[in-house]
């Protein structure tokens, strides 16, 4: 595998700063980050450049704080100026590199790929019913924050070799523990650490069904015995190569019995139903406080799955 130098001098270029200003400031023009960097943005620009041209950018002090939905968990925000530009000038750069990097199974953080992408694919694979008799569900046990720097590095430094990106990279890297949930950047090298697992579960174990959302993964299979014995490599090979664990709540199940419960939907061979729990906030919203927004929002997600029963009962004088 060739690895990729050079990029450096386009990333902190004053075209791809600019661009990423673009690109960071959408939904976002009245902010007060926003509107400080405006008071002086061709200063700023310049200014940015220079730290970045002599390794003077050190990332900006994290704002932490924690939301509960759709689980509890710790948020990290930084100052548009520098740090959410620096994220998106590296990423005008790279994404195209990570993207090229990733299988076809992975459905998170990807443009054209997402959620229903990801439930079209389970979909397609459940056609074949004798070879998706049986499915193993798995996640990661505290994925962002166990993501190791050491083993981080390391496979950013086999996709490339320009010394001063691997500067900057490590130096965002090493900024908190793990990969912190909110930075812009975390997103890919999320992706990015679980990609070379993925390139193994389709190459070396040659899996058939293998689809991937985040850290949550669905591996369908003939085989109850098969999906145990991989369950057993899959937690092998991320320990001794990631310092990853699998979480205790893995599953191996029967499809017909069970369905597959993955990216909001529940899979089955003969139909596709919308997980419980997003039913619940459908209904709970519409009680409480319906609005043409929301509804719209609800209705996008039951058009991917079979889903009339749900909206006669909800939605009564809806036409189907």
């Amino acid at each position: 595998m060739k690895r990729k130098g050079n990029l450096y001098s386009k990333i902190i270029s004053i075209e791809n700063l600019r661009l990423a200003d673009q690109k960071a400031r959408k939904g976002k023009q009245n902010t007060y980050g926003v509107q400080l960097f405006d008071q002086n943005p061709e200063g700023n620009f310049l200014i940015l450049q220079d730290l970045l041209a002599n390794k003077l950018y050190k990332t900006s002090q994290y704002d932490i704080f924690t939301v509960f939905e759709p689980k509890e968990r710790q948020v990290y925000r930084l100052p548009y100026f520098p740090d959410r530009i620096v994220h998106h000038a590296i990423m005008n750069v790279l994404e195209p590199i990570f993207v090229s990097n990733f299988t076809a199974d992975t459905y998170s953080c990807i443009k054209g790929k997402g959620i229903h992408a990801a439930a079209k694919a389970v979909k397609k694979s459940l056609k074949d019913i004798p070879g998706t008799t049986y499915c193993l569900k798995l996640d990661i046990k505290k994925f962002y924050p166990s993501v190791n720097h050491e083993c981080l590095k390391k496979l950013l430094r086999k996709k490339f070799k320009d010394a001063d990106l691997l500067w900057l990279l490590d130096e965002i890297i090493d900024s908190a523990e793990g990969l912190p949930i909110g930075n812009y950047l975390s997103q890919y090298l999320a992706n990015f650490y679980l990609s070379y697992f993925d390139h193994w579960i389709k190459e070396d174990k040659a899996v058939k069904y293998y689809f991937r959302y985040a850290d949550d993964m669905v591996i369908p299979a003939p085989s109850k015995d098969y999906l145990h014995s991989l369950l057993n490599e899959i937690k092998h090979y991320l320990n001794l190569n990631l310092k990853l664990q699998v979480k205790q709540n893995y599953q191996v199940f029967p499809v017909e019995a069970r369905g597959i419960d993955f990216v909001g939907y529940k899979f089955y061979h003969t139909h596709t139903l919308l997980r419980k729990q997003i039913k619940k906030n459908f209904a709970k919203m519409l009680k409480n406080n319906p609005n043409e927004a929301s509804i719209a929002s609800y209705k996008g997600w039951t058009k991917h799955c079979d889903a009339k029963h749900l909206i006669k009962t909800l939605l009564p004088n809806e036409r189907i």
